[in-house]
């Protein structure tokens, strides 16, 4: 083993490191090289690798589109999706991206994260990219010029100097955890089990097209996902509070199979499924951090802040930092001054904390109220689809710039008897609101 300043075969004078060739990574690295801007991004496995948040939003493709990868991912032959159903007991509803409030595409695709990862990773390499797999990042410096020290495949180790670092870790979180960034969530901890089963369905009415998003009927904040692919298989998994879900034999298959026979509805559309791949769990997956950027480095995606699976915001808040970032992290590197905190972390913020709002409520059951609500405006139920596929920095949409406000009054409309109603004068003041946007 040996340590060395610089590895020989790495340019001494790199603008950018990333850390990690998932989504963010990929596209991160391949606007910056657009730019002109060298970049080196080290990813710790080898691609393919198993990954979930397969179930993208419309949002996305103008981003893939940036990094000029919308053709190879167009032809890659994914499940198209337009839309998301959910499912509630007798109650069934969907709704259709392209009928969306926020103008941008309608519609995207439902991916096998191991394909759609390495797809990315390897458009990114063929404009030009550097991409080293097997790097582990070991440590930080940032006393002065960014260093990094890496211990490669072989086990040997190195340093890398860059003037920037953009952390695109995903669960990894390697620079929350080396700098000691972390913080708990404002989300109580939840767990996921999840696997890819040879589906089999067999129901005519069944949507390939959608994901199915399904409410235990025992436990409202116990839900499902059902995420179908263009193979014949889907991608199913299960969310709750960790003790919700435990059964006595603690095996993960037993756990899944156990929790799917409480939901009738999902029960009977996978009667012929099989299982086809190691079921696994994640545990305790809401974070946050102190720091999202600063003049020397900046967390993407979920190595910053992952809030829940529920509207598959994971890979759209992924991708959205990637762009956010590059557009400041460009100026900066060619000498502008830049404001990290105005420039990036609130703007991002305000989508996050947008899909916050309604992880929340739907949790607590005000978000579920207005999702299986009948005979409701069609204007406010576009403003909705434009959140759920992925058009959460959209300021225009008022369930976006007042996301609260607007959605506890939407609650008090589609269920006027409501633990969340306000006070009269308050409620008929937001009813008006509500009715002046739906006109």
């Amino acid at each position: 083993m040996s340590l060395e300043l610089t590895s020989p075969d790495i340019p001494a004078d790199l603008d950018v490191v990333i850390i990690g060739a998932g989504p963010s990574g990929s596209i991160a690295a391949s606007l910056l090289h657009q730019q002109g801007k060298k970049v080196l991004v080290l990813e710790k496995q080898f691609f393919p690798r198993f990954s979930i948040g397969e179930s993208l939003l419309p949002c996305c493709m103008q981003i893939i589109e940036e990094a000029n990868m919308l053709d190879a991912v167009n032809q890659a032959g994914f499940q198209f999706k337009n839309g998301a159903a959910f499912q509630f007991g007798e109650h069934y509803t969907t709704f259709n991206f392209t009928e969306k409030y926020t103008s941008g595409p309608g519609t995207t695709f439902q991916v096998e994260r191991a394909k759609f990862d390495k797809l990315l990773a390897d458009e990114a390499q063929s404009q030009g990219v550097d991409i080293r797999f097997g790097q582990t990042v070991e440590h930080v410096d940032l006393h002065s010029t960014p260093c990094l020290h890496i211990r490669n495949e072989n086990n040997d180790t190195y340093k890398i100097n860059a003037k920037y670092i953009l952390d695109a870790s995903g669960f990894g979180r390697v620079l929350p955890k080396l700098l000691d960034l972390e913080q708990a969530s404002d989300l109580p901890t939840r767990s996921a089990i999840f696997t890819h089963i040879e589906d089999n369905i067999d129901d005519p009415h069944f949507d390939r097209n959608k994901i199915l998003i399904s409410v235990n009927p025992i436990d409202s904040s116990i839900w499902y996902w059902l995420i179908p692919f263009s193979n014949g298989r889907c991608s199913v998994g299960v969310v709750g509070e960790p003790d919700k879900l435990m059964t006595q034999t603690q095996d993960l298959t037993s756990q899944l199979k156990h929790m799917i026979a409480q939901e009738p509805s999902l029960d009977k559309l996978l009667t012929n499924a099989n299982i086809i791949s190691d079921c696994k769990e994640l545990k305790g997956y809401s974070a946050n951090v102190s720091t999202l950027a600063t003049h020397q480095f900046a967390l993407l995606g979920n190595a910053g802040e992952f809030l829940d699976p529920v509207f598959s915001s994971g890979v759209t808040i992924a991708m959205q930092s990637a762009s956010m970032a590059v557009k400041s992290l460009i100026k900066q590197l060619n000498g502008e001054h830049i404001d990290w905190q105005q420039d990036y972390c609130k703007p991002l913020m305000q989508g996050v904390d947008t899909f916050r709002t309604y992880v929340q409520a739907w949790y607590d059951a005000r978000f579920q109220q207005v999702i299986f609500h009948q005979g409701g405006n069609p204007k406010i139920k576009g403003m909705i689809c434009s959140i759920l596929a992925g058009y959460a920095w959209d300021i225009t949409n008022p369930y976006v710039s007042q996301s609260d406000r607007r959605l506890n009054t939407l609650v008090e409309l589609c269920h006027p008897i409501s633990p969340y109603s306000s006070s009269e004068t308050e409620l008929a003041s937001n009813v008006a609101l509500v009715r002046d946007t739906a006109k």
